[in-house]
C-alpha cells in the first residue's frame, strides 16, 4: 500500500505545480473541478487486477514508471509530416495539430468551414466561449471510478474543441491529429477533446495518434461527444503510437432523439493500451456503430473496453471488433450492452472475433448482455482461432505458397473492418499498410477467412 501511495503522490506533486503554473484569472469553476478530481483520484488509486474491468491488464509498468508533463514543443510541418505511420485525411481536411497535448496554430490548418462551425483549441475555447463550455466539460466522462479519467481533469488544459451548430453540415473531414515527441526521460500529456453536434448537424471527425519510434511516453486522452436530436457523426480513431508507449483513453458519447453515432477504432501501436468507449443513448430512435480492428505483436497489450447503455425505446446498435495478434501479445475484448427497464424494442448486436497468429498469443475476451426490457432483440458472440485450413488449402491447390496464403487471409480478416471506413484516404493508406505487413502486393483481394 505504501508504495501505491507514494506513485499517488508524484502526481498529486505534478498537480501542485500545474496548478501554479496557470495564470492567475483562471476560471474558478475548473479550479474546482481540477481539484476534486486530483482528489478523487487519490481516494480511488490506480486499478489493480483485483478490480473487475481491470482484472487482465496489469498497470503496474506504468504506475512504477515516473513521467514528466510534457511540455509544448515547436515542430516543423515537415518534422510532422515525416513521423512515422502517420495518416492525413486528405489535403482539404480541416487539420487541428497537437504537439505533447498543447495546441499548435502553425502546424494546424484551419480551411474555411460552414459559418458558426468553431473547430480549434480547447484552452482557447475556455477564454472567448467558456459559457458553451462548461456545461459539458467534465459532465459526461466520470472520474469517480475511473483513476485514468480522474488523472485527465486534475490536468485538464487542452485539446480539441468543436461545436457544430444548429442544421450545419461540415463536407471535409476535421482531423486531429496528437503528437507526442521524443525527451530524455519519460512524458505524460492528457489531451481533452469536447465535441458538441448542434441539431440535425452532421460531420466527420478523425483522431490519430502518432509518436516516434521507441519513445517512451505516456498519453491519457478523453474525449466527450454530445449528438442532439438527427444530429450525425462518424468518429476515426487511429492509434500508430511508440510500441515503448502507454496509451491510455476514454471515449463518453451522450445521444438524443434519432441521432446517429458511428466510431471506427484502429489500434496499431503502443506497448500497453486500454481504451474504453462508452455510448449513452439516451433518447428514442437513436443508432449507434462500433467497429475497431486491434492488431498486436511482440508484447504488445491492448485491451479494449466497450459499453453501450439503451435508455430509451426504439433504439439500435451494431458492434463489430476484430483483433489480430501474433508473437506474445495479449488482447483483451470487454463489451457490455447494458439494456435498461424502459428501452423496450431495442435491438443490439455484438460480435467479437479474435485470430491468433502464434502459440503464445492470447486473448480474454467477455462479451455481455445485461437485459431489464422484455421486448428486444438482443445478441452477442465472441469467436477465437486460428486461420481457416480449409481456406489456406484452397488457396495452395491454386498455386499459391503457405506464406503468402496466410498473409493473404490474414489481410482479408482485417479488412473487413478497414472497408467500412468511409474516408478514401484514410482507407487506402490502411488497406496499403495492411498490404505491407503482410509482404503482399497491391490488388490481392480474398474473402474472409478466419474464425
Amino acid at each position: 500500500m505504501l508504495e501505491v501511495i507514494e506513485d499517488a503522490d508524484r502526481y498529486v506533486a505534478a498537480f501542485s505545480q500545474f496548478e501554479k503554473s496557470l495564470p492567475d484569472m483562471e476560471h474558478s469553476w475548473l479550479h474546482e473541478i481540477r481539484t476534486a478530481a486530483i482528489d478523487r483520484f487519490v481516494e480511488i488509486g490506480f486499478p489493480t487486477l483485483q478490480d473487475e474491468e481491470w482484472r487482465f491488464t496489469n498497470v503496474a509498468p506504468l504506475v512504477k514508471a515516473s513521467f514528466a508533463k510534457a511540455a509544448a514543443s515547436h515542430l516543423e510541418d515537415g518534422a510532422v509530416r515525416r513521423l512515422p505511420r502517420r495518416i492525413f485525411a486528405g489535403s482539404r481536411a480541416v487539420r487541428l495539430v497537437f504537439v505533447n497535448g498543447h495546441y499548435s496554430a502553425k502546424l494546424s490548418s484551419v480551411s474555411p468551414l460552414p459559418d458558426g462551425v468553431v473547430a480549434g483549441s480547447l484552452a482557447q475555447a475556455l477564454e472567448s466561449y467558456p459559457d458553451r463550455v462548461k456545461p459539458y466539460l467534465a459532465k459526461l466522462a466520470s472520474y469517480q471510478d475511473h483513476a485514468f479519467v480522474a488523472l485527465n481533469t486534475a490536468f485538464i488544459e487542452d485539446g480539441a474543441f468543436i461545436a457544430i451548430p444548429k442544421g450545419k453540415v461540415v463536407g471535409e473531414p476535421i482531423h486531429i491529429v496528437h503528437v507526442a515527441t521524443s525527451s530524455s526521460k519519460p512524458t505524460v500529456s492528457h489531451p481533452r477533446n469536447l465535441i458538441l453536434a448542434g441539431v440535425n448537424s452532421q460531420a466527420a471527425i478523425v483522431e490519430s495518434y502518432v509518436g516516434p519510434e521507441e519513445a517512451i511516453y505516456f498519453t491519457n486522452a478523453v474525449g466527450e461527444v454530445v449528438l442532439r436530436e438527427n444530429a450525425i457523426i462518424d468518429y476515426y480513431k487511429l492509434q500508430q503510437e511508440s510500441k515503448a508507449s502507454f496509451h491510455f483513453a476514454t471515449l463518453q458519447v451522450q445521444q438524443e432523439r434519432n441521432s446517429n453515432f458511428s466510431s471506427h477504432a484502429i489500434n496499431l501501436g503502443g506497448g500497453m493500451v486500454r481504451n474504453d468507449i462508452n455510448i449513452v443513448l439516451n433518447d428514442e430512435g437513436c443508432e449507434c456503430t462500433l467497429n475497431g480492428l486491434y492488431m498486436g505483436s511482440g508484447k504488445q497489450l491492448i485491451d479494449n473496453h466497450t459499453r453501450i447503455d439503451h435508455t430509451k425505446p426504439h433504439c439500435t446498435s451494431h458492434e463489430l471488433y476484430k483483433g489480430i495478434l501474433d508473437g506474445r501479445a495479449h488482447g483483451v475484448f470487454n463489451g457490455k450492452i447494458f439494456v435498461h427497464q424502459d428501452a423496450q424494442k431495442t435491438d443490439a448486436k455484438q460480435t467479437n472475433k479474435t485470430l491468433l497468429l502464434s502459440e503464445d498469443a492470447q486473448i480474454n475476451a467477455q462479451p455481455q448482455l445485461e437485459i431489464y426490457a422484455d421486448d428486444v432483440k438482443c445478441t452477442h458472440g465472441a469467436t477465437i482461432g486460428q486461420l481457416a485450413d480449409e481456406a489456406i488449402f484452397y488457396l495452395r491447390s491454386r498455386g499459391i505458397g503457405e506464406g503468402e496464403a496466410r498473409s493473404l487471409l490474414t489481410f482479408a480478416f482485417a479488412n473487413d473492418i478497414i472497408s467500412r471506413i468511409k474516408i478514401a484516404p484514410i482507407r487506402s493508406e490502411l488497406e496499403e499498410m495492411l498490404l505491407a505487413a503482410q509482404s503482399l502486393p497491391a490488388g490481392r483481394n480474398i474473402e474472409e477467412g478466419g474464425p
